[in-house]
């Protein structure tokens, strides 16, 4: 094994990527595959997380993938989960948070159940399903190499722009802040965490904006770099901090939005 290769290598360990059907769950656990980790595929919607791990399964690469339901929206369904992922390993190298909901409405329509539901599954689905997982991580931790977590934010939790979406943009802001905290937290553990901030990826989150290459270049000409981000964006971003190579990175929000997190006057769907 190269130099370059035992630095970025995930090989041999196991994941969890929540969310992984569709969008950036897909492309982190695409990446974990191709690079020879164990991942397990959970969403609500199961179908969907045993067909991606089919698929992904075929790719010829040296890991492999395990698709099944997991609902992170409420404790039963969280605790379903956490049975799930003890039924298959004793062990957790990489747990990434992806699971998500979004909800957009004007100001004046934007409804009060759309803070319970959005604050549920971005914030305390993350906070609870993590500690509820901890005895699998703290088994995977040592000094050389700890367990890793990571979190999904936002360029709009580190950015003052709504877009409609008053409860998801402070729910970003929150998983950010709770990343940082549990950074602290788990420090001694072994175990670090770390979030992502992405700016725009295609997803089915986005669709809205993104779904024909037309729509997704108008997005990305709102990006100082000139476009949205890509799976290999996403890939380089999750091997770093699940390798040796990000063994020494805690409390990290990574920007990954093409340096939307710097830029002022910024605007990502709504002209």
């Amino acid at each position: 094994m190269s130099y370059l290769d035992e630095l970025f290598s995930v090989a041999g360990k196991t994941a969890l990527v929540t969310g992984a059907a569709t969008g950036i769950g897909r492309m982190a656990a695409t990446a974990l595959v191709r690079a020879g980790a164990s991942v397990m595929i959970a969403s609500r919607k199961g179908e969907d997380c045993i067909k991606v791990a089919e698929e992904l399964n075929q790719l010829g690469a040296p890991g492999r993938a395990d698709g099944f339901v997991g609902d992170v929206s409420s404790e039963a369904g969280i605790a379903a989960l956490v049975a799930e992922v003890k039924s298959r390993t004793e062990r957790l190298n990489i747990l990434i948070n992806n699971a998500g909901v979004s909800w957009g409405a004007p100001l004046e329509s934007f409804p009060y159940s759309a803070w319970a539901k959005v604050f549920g599954v971005n914030v305390t689905a993350v906070f609870h399903l993590t500690r509820e997982l901890l005895p699998l991580l703290d088994a995977a931790a040592s000094d050389a190499d700890p367990a890793r977590v990571i979190n999904l934010g936002s360029v709009m939790g580190t950015q003052p722009l709504a877009d409609d979406a008053y409860s998801y943009t402070a729910s970003k802001a929150a998983v950010h802040h709770l990343t940082r905290t549990l950074a602290l937290e788990f420090a001694a553990r072994r175990i670090t965490v770390n979030a992502f901030a992405p700016g725009p990826f295609q997803s089915r989150m986005t669709a809205f904006a993104t779904g024909t290459d037309e729509q997704a270049r108008h997005v990305g000409s709102h990006v100082p770099i000139g476009r949205i981000g890509a799976p290999d964006d996403i890939a380089g971003a999750t091997l770093y901090l699940c390798s040796r190579a990000g063994s020494y990175v805690t409390g990290a929000i990574l920007p990954i939005d093409g340096g939307q997190s710097v830029q002022h006057g910024l605007t990502l769907f709504k002209e």
